[in-house]
This record gives C-alpha cells, sequence and structure tokens, in this order.
C-alpha cells in the first residue's frame, strides 16, 4: 500500500508542475501571480504536515493517506475547472494541504517498513513516487499535443490519482517489532530539546535537495517553453526525464546504500546533482536540457530517501512527529526554490535559476559523515512481506 500512495503523490504533484503553463496562459497569470501560487503550495503543504501528523495519532496512517489521496485529486479537478485566479488559488491551497498530508503518513508508513524489514529500502518507495511522477508527466505531454485544456488534461490527471487510490487497502504489518511507528493511541512522546540539532544536518540536505527539486519540478516545463523556445507538447519533457532519473537512480539507491554506506552515496549524489544542474543552465536547445534534468533527477534521487530514513530512525515510536519537523525544511527548500526560480524567471534569467543551485549542492559534501551506517536499521531481520 505504502508505494501505491507514493505513486499517487508523485502523479498529483507531477499534474500540477507541468500544467502550469498551461493554466497560468488560460487564467491570464502573471509571472508574480504564478510563482506566488507556488509558493503558497509549499506553505499550506507545511500546515498539512503537522495536520497529517495529527491524523495520524487519532486514525493510523492509513486513514490519513487515503484521506490525503483523495484530497490532492479533488484539489487537481478545483485547479483544472476554475474560472478564475481566487477559485485556482483555493486549489492551490488545498493541494498543498493534501501534499503536506501524504508527505507525513506516506513517510512514517515507510519508515515502519524499513524498520520491520532491518535494512534500507527506503529509496524504493520514493521510486514509485517518481514512477507515478514520469506517467503524469508523459499524460500532460500527450494531452497538449491532442490540444487538451487545463481543464480536460488536470481532470485525466485527476483520474488517474483516484484510480491508485482506489487500490489502497489497510494491511497491517506482520510480527511488528518494538516501538513501531504507526501505533496510535498511545500517549504524546517527549521528543526532546536536542531533537532539532540531531535533525540539523538532515535538514539541511533536505533543504538543499529540494531547492533543486522546486527549481526543476515547478519551473522546468516554463524553462523549455520560455528560454528555450520548446512547445507545449515537449516543454513538460524536462519534468519527465527528471522523474526518469529519480526513478532509476532510487531503484539503485539501497542497494549502493548497503554495499557504500549513506555518507559516499551522498557525496557522489551531490557530485552528479552539481554538474547536471549546470548542464541544464547552458543547455543550447530544449533536448540538452531535457538530458541534464534527467541527470539531475539520477544525481538527486536518493538524497530525501536517506534524510527521512535516517530522521525516523532517531525516534521509531514517534517517527511521524520527528518526519512532520523535518518537513519543515522540506517546505523551506520548496518555497526558497520555487520564489527565487520564478523571480530569476519572470526577470528573463531562468538560466540562473539553475546556475546558483549547482554551487550550493556542494555544500552537501559537508554533511555526509552524519548519515549512519545502513546496517542494522531498526536492528530488525526481514520476516514476511510487509505492506507495500
Amino acid at each position: 500500500m505504502a508505494a501505491t500512495v507514493f505513486a499517487a503523490q508523485g502523479a498529483s504533484v507531477a499534474a500540477v508542475s507541468t500544467t502550469v503553463p498551461a493554466v497560468k496562459e488560460h487564467l491570464g497569470l502573471s509571472a508574480t501571480a504564478t510563482t506566488v501560487l507556488i509558493v503558497a503550495v509549499a506553505l499550506s503543504a507545511g500546515a498539512g504536515s503537522f495536520a497529517g501528523s495529527a491524523a495520524i495519532r487519532r486514525s493510523g496512517p492509513v486513514a490519513a493517506m487515503r484521506g490525503a489521496v483523495l484530497t490532492s485529486a479533488i484539489a487537481l479537478l478545483l485547479i483544472g475547472w476554475a474560472p478564475e485566479q481566487a477559485t485556482v488559488t483555493a486549489g492551490y491551497l488545498l493541494f498543498g494541504l493534501a501534499l503536506g498530508g501524504i508527505d507525513v503518513s506516506a513517510n512514517t508508513r515507510a519508515t515502519a517498513v524499513e524498520h520491520h524489514y532491518g535494512r534500507s529500502i527506503f529509496a524504493s518507495f520514493y521510486a514509485a513516487w517518481s514512477a507515478g511522477g514520469v506517467t503524469a508527466a508523459l499524460l500532460t505531454a500527450g494531452t497538449a499535443r491532442l490540444g487538451w485544456p487545463p481543464a480536460a488534461t488536470l481532470t485525466a490527471q485527476a483520474a488517474l490519482v483516484l484510480l491508485l487510490a482506489l487500490t489502497l487497502r489497510a494491511h497491517p504489518l506482520p510480527a511488528a517489532p518494538p516501538d513501531p511507528a504507526t501505533a496510535t493511541g498511545t500517549p504524546p512522546i517527549d521528543l526532546g530539546r536536542g531533537l532539532w540539532i540531531r535533525l540539523a544536518p538532515f535538514g539541511v540536505v533536505l533543504l538543499v535537495a529540494y531547492v533543486v527539486d522546486s527549481t526543476v519540478s515547478a519551473w522546468s516545463t516554463v524553462y523549455l517553453h520560455q528560454t528555450l523556445a520548446a512547445a507545449l507538447s515537449a516543454a513538460p519533457l524536462a519534468y519527465a526525464a527528471y522523474q526518469v532519473g529519480t526513478v532509476t537512480g532510487r531503484s539503485c539507491a539501497d542497494h549502493l546504500v548497503r554495499r557504500a554506506g549513506p555518507a559516499a552515496v551522498i557525496r557522489i549524489a551531490t557530485l552528479l546533482t552539481a554538474a547536471a544542474l549546470a548542464g541544464m543552465a547552458a543547455a543550447p536547445g530544449w533536448p540538452y536540457a531535457v538530458l541534464a534534468a534527467g541527470c539531475v533527477g539520477l544525481g538527486v534521487s536518493a538524497l530525501a530517501p536517506l534524510c527521512l530514513a535516517s530522521a525516523g530512525r532517531l525516534r521509531p515510536g514517534a517517527a511521524e512527529a520527528v518526519l512532520a519537523r523535518l518537513n519543515v525544511f522540506n517546505y523551506l527548500g520548496v518555497i526558497t526554490g520555487g520564489a527565487a526560480s520564478g523571480i530569476l524567471g519572470s526577470a528573463g534569467h531562468f538560466r540562473l535559476a539553475y546556475a546558483v543551485p549547482s554551487a550550493l549542492v556542494l555544500v552537501l559534501l559537508l554533511t555526509a559523515r552524519s548519515f549512519a551506517p545502513a546496517q542494522g536499521v531498526g536492528g530488525g531481520v526481514a520476516r514476511t512481506s510487509p505492506d507495500w
């Protein structure tokens, strides 16, 4: 089930990101208004993350995931059929709330599964996220090629998310280990004042990773369309290539972590991401930018899963509370990347929007030593197949 929720979230994020130019043109939104909307999604996602944490404590992660996925589908319909700016703003805000709820509930469930298995498998869930993103991005490109309006495209995207939601089934983890991350009905656990300090290295990596992710996800379609003169049917291909890169990277990441250790994976991912972003900034045409975006996805793919898995192990019995706090860095990265890229893009400097993160990502080399060894994750041993 958890992998299905990650796929649904990836599809919904791709649906929103790849339809930004079409929605912008359809409603006549200015570049500033578009930037504000993207930042508003991140802000409301932060609120949704803490709301999702409360929902997990009250109803459990499965119910929280199901409700958040259904809400994201409704938000897609609202964005697609919005007749004016006020309605589309409400749609984006609702989507942000749902996104935050999915984040904390799905990551809590994934933490419990990894804790059960006793080895690194977190990146595999994010591979499902990326696969959903590829599917939705290609759907946007296909409907744009056919000349569909934004309402029809986002209706098709909502149908895809709903189809995934209908497959969700509650299957408890077998033989749950001590301190299960999915426990409900227990008193709140004192996380301690030092938690923020322990979260800081992971938070820095997550913040920079989502600066990169937001810059590519939210603005690559616009970058290709406005700066590199790509048609609306070709512009979403950079997002699709980015997600193909993340699928590939995340499919291999767990194996690499088990063989080389998380610190080495962080260093390799950092250098590849920096080089690929520089290539994207210097791309002479949109096909080159598509290729570079794929390499960015390959590099950045392991960063978020490793951060979330490491943070979830800090307090196994209160993973949802820890991850809700870590998500603050996530949304700060989305806000920073989305806003900065939008401002630079509206001023005609989209290339600079990719060159700056290329230098920023090198900071992550300093945090690699903070990642715990992948061996002994949760101290458990695989017994039977968990809820995927």
